[in-house]
Order: C-alpha cells, then structure tokens, then sequence
C-alpha cells in the first residue's frame, strides 16, 4: 500500500531512542579510554553519547590535556566496540518502541532508522525488534559525517522519497535535535537516553515525551492521525 501524502515521515535514532543501550555505551567508552590513559568521567561521556566516536574522543582528550597525537581514535572505537559486544546480549527494546513502528506501518506512515552506529553494531541490536524486510536503515558507516552533522538524518529522508524539511526526527540527545534543526526538519525528544527536557528543547525539539510508549500515547501530537 502506497503511503499517505499528507503525513510526514519519522526518522528514528537508534541507541536510547529505540533501544536501551545508552548505559552500556557510557562503560565501553570508559574502558577504551582509560585503556588509553585517558581518565575521563562516565558522566563526561554521558554528555557525548550520541556523537560520533571520533568526536567523542577528540573531545575527552582535550577535556583532561591529554595531547592527541597519543591517541589512536580507530583503535579506541575499535575496543569500544568489543566492549559493547561483550554486553550487547542483555540490553533490550524500549518500552512501546516496537508497538510505535507496528502502528506507524499499520497506519501507512514512512519511517527510517538512522543512527550513529556502524552497520555491524546497528544489524545486531535490531534483533530486539521485529523490522520489516525492506525497512530504510542508515548506519554511520554510509555517510561521511556522523551526529551532529545531519547527514544520516538526510540520507535517510531521501531513501523514503520525502523532502527532509517534511520529516520528524526522532532522537533522545541533544545532538539529534541539532542536527534535525540543521535542515529544517521536526525534533521530538526522548528522555531515555538522559537528558533532561529542558536540554532537548533548547536544542530545538517542538515535543518530548518519556520513552516510545509515551511518544505513541500522543501520536496525534505530531499531527499524524
């Protein structure tokens, strides 16, 4: 079925939007550092998550002096990334977060995934959904630029034929909102990944709500109907 015009289509980040891995981001990151000499704080990386890791660590070095040609940024994804394999099993959807993309199919509205992480790390952690075949999922192993750049964002809006101006972004940092603001598209925040409301709007989101469950309560909010 052909979807309906007048509706606009969601984008959805991934880690902390659909699913629970923002913590579990936060530890991996913090034992690549420190595995580098870099002591930075959870909380410091906490700040971060949602940015590309090359940002991230560029940004942790120069937070405690540490001088950047010490460090390998592709090594420190690299052990991020087995760290983050080594607990991936137990994380898990968000509450509502596959009755959201249900309704949004049944009700013929376009959505996509896009999301900061490599294509690897996306394909496992959406095994905690049910994702239709020909589903759009950008990953930031097809763009050049990661969040808050809104190049994912904008790759995926144009994989489902919709001008990106006519599009939601659905994210839980402030990166999201950022990059959403970036061209023009729609910002819907979500607290699961910790950041307050009063962070996502003032970085431009028009909504937040709790988590996907609360999000799909207000579905008319968004002007879909």
């Amino acid at each position: 079925m052909t979807p309906r015009p007048q509706d606009p289509a969601l984008l959805f980040d991934l880690d902390g939007t659909l699913i629970d891995t923002v913590y579990e981001h936060v530890l991996a990151w913090s034992v690549a550092l420190r595995s580098a000499g870099v002591m930075a704080s959870n909380w410091g990386i906490h700040r971060r998550i949602g940015m590309s890791g090359h940002a991230l660590v560029r940004q942790m070095v120069r937070e405690i002096g540490k001088e950047h040609r010490r460090v390998d940024v592709e090594d420190l994804e690299k052990k991020h990334d087995a760290e983050f394999n080594r607990v991936a099993s137990r994380v898990r959807a968000l509450p509502g977060a596959q009755d959201l993309l249900d309704r949004l199919t049944r009700m013929r509205v376009r959505w996509a995934i896009a999301t900061t992480g490599g294509k690897r790390q996306t394909k496992k952690l959406l095994q905690r959904l049910r994702i239709p075949p020909k589903a759009v999922v950008v990953t930031g192993d097809d763009v050049a630029k990661a969040k808050p750049s809104p190049d994912v964002f904008v790759m995926a809006a144009s994989r489902l034929n919709m001008p990106i101006d006519h599009c939601i972004v659905v994210g839980d940092s402030v990166w999201d909102m950022l990059a959403a603001g970036r061209r023009r598209a729609l910002g819907v925040g979500l607290l699961s990944g910790g950041y307050s409301q009063e962070e996502l709007q003032q970085s431009g989101a028009f909504r937040v709500y709790a988590d996907p469950s609360d999000m799909l309560e207000h579905i008319e909010d968004l002007g879909i109907a």
